[in-house]
Parts: C-alpha cells; sequence; structure tokens
C-alpha cells in the first residue's frame, strides 16, 4: 500500500532529481536497476551518478525503498500534482507579481497542451476573471514604496 504524504513539502530537487522521480511516479514501484536502464536512455549518466540521485532523493524523503526479495523497490512518497503545483508556486513567489500574467502566457504559448486542458484553462480564466483586479501592484520593493512596474 503506498503511504503519499498529504503535505506537499518544499520541493527543493534539482533538475536531475525531478528526471528521477518523473520515473518513478510513472512506474509506481522500481528498482534502481530499472531507474538505471531508464535513465541511461536518456541521458549518459554513470550507474553511479544515478545511484547518487536516488539516495538523495531517499535522504530527502521523496523516494521510499523497501526490500523484496534482496532488491530494493523505490517508490514515491508524494503525489506527483501536488510536488509540481509546489515548485510551480515557490518559483512564482520569487517573481513580480506583475509579470505572473505576462509569464504564464508565454508558458502556455511555448508548451503543448492538450484541447482538455486548453478547455479548463479557459474555463478557470472565465472564474478567474469575474474577481480579478484591474492591475496587479509590483511587489519587488518594499511595501510603501512606489510601483515601479
Amino acid at each position: 500500500m503506498d503511504t503519499l504524504k498529504r503535505e506537499p513539502k518544499k520541493v527543493e530537487i534539482s533538475s536531475a532529481e525531478w528526471q528521477i522521480m518523473r520515473i518513478v511516479w510513472t512506474l509506481k514501484h522500481v528498482t534502481s536497476s530499472e531507474i538505471i536502464n531508464l535513465m541511461q536512455k536518456k541521458q549518459t549518466w554513470s550507474d553511479s551518478t544515478i545511484k547518487t540521485l536516488i539516495t538523495r532523493l531517499t535522504k530527502k524523503e521523496f523516494l521510499s525503498r523497501k526490500k523484496e526479495q534482496g532488491r530494493y523497490i523505490y517508490s514515491t512518497t508524494v503525489e506527483e500534482q501536488a510536488t509540481m503545483n509546489e515548485y510551480a508556486n515557490s518559483l512564482f513567489s520569487d517573481f513580480c507579481a506583475h509579470k505572473t500574467g505576462s509569464v504564464l502566457n508565454e508558458l502556455i504559448d511555448s508548451m503543448e497542451i492538450s484541447q482538455a486542458d486548453i478547455k479548463m484553462l479557459q474555463a478557470t480564466l472565465d472564474k478567474k476573471l469575474a474577481t480579478a483586479p484591474e492591475h496587479v501592484k509590483c511587489d519587488c520593493l518594499p511595501e510603501g514604496c512606489a510601483d515601479m512596474c
């Protein structure tokens, strides 16, 4: 039985670690040998590099492992969507609030997304439009300073 943490944890993982997580999220339960085999089809990393990434993710409690028939089986301890959401929110919190809309627009424009996702985005934007402010203030400077953007 999977025991995924319900509270999203602060996502501090590298791009390389994300690639490992994507494999484990997709396969659910996987050995280090399987991870190594799949990663080496995508990257030119050594076995030891991939094992180091797996160990880091285990120490950070993004992966758990249990021994079955003499080998370790890895699974995730965090939900994929919640982790991605937390990572994106953390990233966007570092950006100027005034420019968030244009960054989101550029992301949408540059990514391949399904028609179903586009319809979902349109519905979300229509709902958001009803309560959206006319202007989002710049939050780059301390409160009380002029809105510079």
